[in-house]
């Protein structure tokens, strides 16, 4: 019994340290390019990160169209999102902005078997989102605390995407089926000083 003690907390110590390690370091998502086919075979699905570190920006940003010229030299204009988990690790992911002017949104699609799931329960961060609105995003560097609100308009759905959130495609036998279905967050700033 002594020895499965003594096993336990060597483990629990490790696993701890390595966690503060982390947390000081960070620990960013893997990045690859979406439009690949390596992509389309892993699910459409890359390995998750823990927390994200950079510089806290702290001024409010009255518009975020310049998000899209930021020209990473691996990650292109792709940005780093950490979202809260129940367990108090964070889950971070690599995703693309969606800037409109003074709005900012962060999303994506659900398709294939992801379908078959209901809302939010197609990707662990959409899970986490839902579940705590307050988010980190990383972008050129910069870490920007946010807080996201599901768009439920579909008006506004439509303007951010320029189409209909719901893509059918039609079946062999004539029937119509879902391929994807795009859902948006609103992001906003927080802890910002605006005076």
């Amino acid at each position: 019994m002594m020895r499965f003690k003594k096993g336990f907390l060597v483990m629990a110590g490790t696993t701890l340290g390595t966690l503060a390690i982390l947390r000081v370091t960070g620990l960013e998502p893997e990045y690859m390019d979406y439009t690949t086919e390596a992509y389309n075979q892993r699910g459409r699905m890359t390995y998750p990160g823990l927390w994200l570190n950079g510089e806290l920006a702290r001024e409010p940003i009255d518009n975020w169209d310049w998000v899209l010229d930021v020209e990473h030299p691996e990650r292109g204009n792709t940005i780093m999102l950490e979202t809260r988990t129940w367990y108090g690790i964070p889950y971070s992911v690599t995703i693309l902005p969606t800037p409109r002017g003074e709005n900012l949104y962060i999303g994506g699609s659900a398709r294939g078997d992801r379908l078959s799931r209901d809302f939010p329960y197609y990707k662990q961060w959409w899970v986490n989102v839902e579940r705590d609105p307050r988010v980190r995003l990383k972008i050129d560097g910069k870490i920007y605390e946010m807080t996201a609100a599901l768009v439920h308009d579909p008006e506004e759905l439509r303007g951010i995407l320029g189409r209909d959130p719901v893509s059918i495609s039609l079946a062999e036998d004539g029937s119509e089926e879902i391929v994807a279905k795009w859902y948006y967050w609103r992001v906003t700033q927080r802890k910002v000083i605006e005076y």
